[in-house]
């Protein structure tokens, strides 16, 4: 009687192209999750920058609403809110605003002043324009207020 003393098993060929094909959809999972990820960031920031700023157009459209005088001081890049009995500044510097203790991490490009249609660069306004950079995809933010005859009055 012959014994079969032979195993069964997989060749060393067969488990070297196990490895390969593995190591290839490994790499692969890696990358896909490496784009993830990148786009996650990226949303996230996009998200955050959006917030910034839907936060800074809210106080601004409180503020216009509720003071009576608004001020915008040339030499101190401030903007002052002003009624008897209270005040309120926003500080523009290169790359945040100031309110209070508020700060909007927001870079602008460009700030327009008006009054009563006018572009103004100093003294009352009624309206303002803000312009952010590239980062925040040069959006543009627009607060006005209805004036009334005391506005006129002197």
């Amino acid at each position: 009687m012959k014994q079969n003393s032979k195993t069964k098993a997989f060749t060393l060929s067969e488990m070297i192209i196990v490895l390969i094909l593995t190591s290839i959809v490994v790499g692969l999972a890696f990358s896909v999750l490496s784009l993830v990820q990148k786009h996650m960031s990226s949303i996230q920031e996009n998200y955050n920058n959006t917030t910034v700023l839907n936060k800074l157009e809210t106080a601004l459209w409180l503020d216009f609403n509720r003071y009576n005088r608004i001020v915008f001081d040339t030499l101190e890049n401030e903007l002052k809110f002003v009624t008897a009995l209270d005040s309120v500044s926003y500080k523009f510097h290169e790359n945040y605003i100031i309110k209070g203790q508020d700060t909007f991490n927001i870079t602008l490009e460009n700030k327009v002043f008006y009054f009563v249609t006018e572009t103004v660069e100093d003294g009352r306004i009624d309206a303002l324009k803000l312009e952010t950079t590239k980062v925040l995809q040069n959006q543009q933010l627009f607060v006005f207020k209805q004036n009334d005859a005391s506005t006129f009055m002197k």
